[in-house]
């Protein structure tokens, strides 16, 4: 009679430390003033002349815009009330002189989607630039975050962001 085979457990080891998350793309100039930019196989277009395509402070705010509008997506959609369409307009204000860097941005975010509750929009607005968008937070802490909102067609006054910095 065979001896019933004892399972070999392992002793736990502990989780290597997680390493920085790496982010890559590749910027091709076309001429002139044109870049296609994006990983291989996934460019788009900039145009730095801002005449063919967006410039790159527009490709900034959009970066933003899309980065928080996710976030603000997938934070709403916790709560089974889905956006149902969604608008963002950013609108910058940068300095007059040499480096014309963004200051301020005002950011309307227009939501429709059925049972969604003003608090629970503003709520995970604000979570986005406190806690979620990597796009914002790498901004310099400087810049003015303004944001808007106005759901199902009710505008709300604007809201000035905490955008996450890290510690020091």
């Amino acid at each position: 009679m065979s001896s019933p085979v004892e399972p070999t457990l392992t002793p736990p080891t502990a989780a290597a430390p997680p390493g920085p998350v790496l982010t890559r793309t590749e910027v091709v100039w076309r001429g002139e003033r044109l870049f296609d930019a994006g990983p291989v196989g996934r460019t788009h277009r900039i145009d730095a002349s801002a005449k063919e395509a967006p410039g790159p402070v527009e490709t900034l705010l959009n970066a933003v815009a899309t980065c928080s509008g996710v976030d603000v997506i997938d934070i709403i959609a916790k709560r089974k009330t889905p956006v149902e369409r969604m608008v963002i307009n950013v609108v910058a204000e940068r300095r007059e002189e040499f480096p014309r860097r963004v200051q301020r941005m005002e950011i309307e975010f227009r939501i429709d989607g059925a049972g969604i509750e003003r608090e629970h929009a503003e709520r995970a607005i604000q979570l986005s630039y406190e806690r979620y968008c990597s796009v914002a937070t790498s901004l310099a802490p400087d810049i003015v975050t303004e944001t808007k909102l106005t759901l199902n067609g009710e505008s709300f006054p604007a809201v000035r962001q905490k955008v996450w910095t890290p510690s020091t």
